[in-house]
């Protein structure tokens, strides 16, 4: 049984890799495949919307699998089901690599999501377990910047992989990505949960439970913050292959080296933020990511809106927006987490729910006006973003207990 660490001081860093590798999994498994998408569409004689339904039920089997993990981690101690959701996910991969039909992908897409929820919402939940403070901020920051990055190079990744071995292959390689996760969180990851902090009782409890924390405003207005702003990232990142080819001409190769660059915006910002956290504050940080990425991609939508939204207006102001949100994700977790440290499995599954369930409404909005179009996708972002501003300003303004996550 591992003991919590001292208020501020930092997790062991071989955990804090198997807790980042578990983290970084399903946002790699959400968009490494998007460069195969026309090959799939071909191999399997479906349409692009029926490709792009099996990203939809990868993240809706991210949101349901965080919502049942969650809670049952809370009962049953984290690494149990850290280990069966990461072996689930590897078989499912296996499925999606072997699938003949769209249909049948669709399903294996969705329990391969199911599976993986069990990285991103243990991770969290132990770091909750595990650290407090500065300590805790800085260990979010480092989830946070992998689950950021992760869909951000997963593209490049996969492109590079779709020429090699095709979109079969790239499943193949994240099942052994699962395995390698596996053998990581059984050997570096041990229980972080003691049996006298674990909640009994059935669904009732687990639902009373839940209710409480939704009922908490501050905890919602975080919650909301996060899900919101990656609801903009992921805006961005389904419309992304059209805008920069279709609309703005771009090559392949431009393109890569766009989504590349604003991969290192949010590696910066999220490095910086660990840096920053122990003598600003998460809730500033929060802030001032949340005023600068509202005002991007507002920025976006009214020129784009007006038809004045040039390429070299618009790759800016994207990079901006996706490089805020490195101060967003990781102080929204840690103000978040903070509020609910007594139940912090249910609290990781409702962050991580929110966000996946959010991103497969918008990723399949964004395609609604047509593939020669910018204006659906700063529409989809500027209003994630402002929503998670005023949630935060609505709600989480009388915070007081927020101070304990610096």
């Amino acid at each position: 049984m591992s003991a919590p660490a001292e208020h501020g001081a930092d997790l062991p860093a071989p955990m804090m890799s198997a807790l980042a590798l578990a983290c970084g999994v399903s946002p790699l498994a959400i968009d490494m495949y998007l460069s195969a998408f026309p090959r799939m569409a071909r191999d399997l004689h479906t349409s692009a919307t029926g490709t792009q339904l099996t990203l939809t039920a990868f993240m809706v089997g991210l949101a349901v699998g965080q919502l049942v993990v969650g809670p049952l981690s809370d009962r049953w101690g984290r690494r149990r089901p850290l280990l069966a959701g990461t072996a689930v996910s590897t078989a499912a991969g296996l499925l999606c690599a072997a699938a003949p039909s769209a249909g049948l992908l669709c399903g294996a897409r969705f329990v391969q999501g199911f599976g993986a929820a069990a990285g991103i919402v243990i991770a969290r939940a132990v770091v909750g377990d595990r650290a407090r403070g500065a300590g805790a901020a800085r260990a979010y920051g480092l989830l946070m910047m992998i689950a950021g990055v992760a869909p951000v190079v997963a593209p490049l990744i996969g492109g590079a992989l779709t020429g090699a071995v095709g979109w079969r292959g790239i499943f193949l390689a994240l099942s052994a990505l699962s395995v390698l996760t596996f053998l990581a969180a059984f050997l570096l990851v041990p229980e972080s949960l003691p049996r006298r902090l674990r909640h009994g009782g059935g669904l009732a409890t687990t639902l009373h439970r839940t209710g409480a924390l939704l009922s908490d405003r501050p905890f919602l207005g975080y919650v909301m913050a996060f899900a919101f702003g990656f609801g903009a990232l992921f805006g961005y990142l389904a419309a992304s292959p059209f805008v920069y080819q279709k609309v703005y001409g771009y090559s392949v190769g431009q393109y890569a080296a766009v989504l590349a660059v604003n991969a290192v915006g949010f590696t910066a910002t999220s490095a910086l933020n660990r840096r920053l956290v122990p003598r600003h504050g998460a809730r500033l940080l929060l802030r001032i990511g949340l005023g600068a990425m509202s005002s991007s991609s507002v920025a976006l939508c009214l020129l784009a809106g007006t038809g004045l939204l040039v390429r070299d207006i618009a790759v800016p102001l994207i990079f901006v927006t996706v490089s805020a949100l490195g101060l967003i994700a990781a102080n929204a977790t840690a103000l978040a987490v903070t509020r609910a440290s007594h139940a912090a499995g249910s609290a990781s599954a409702l962050l991580g729910a929110t966000q996946f369930a959010l991103a497969a409404a918008v990723s399949p909005l964004v395609g609604l006006g047509g593939d020669r179009t910018v204006v659906p996708m700063t529409v989809a972002m500027a209003a994630s973003t402002v929503v998670a501003g005023a949630a935060v300003l609505c709600l989480a303004r009388t915070d007081v207990r927020g101070d304990d996550a610096t």
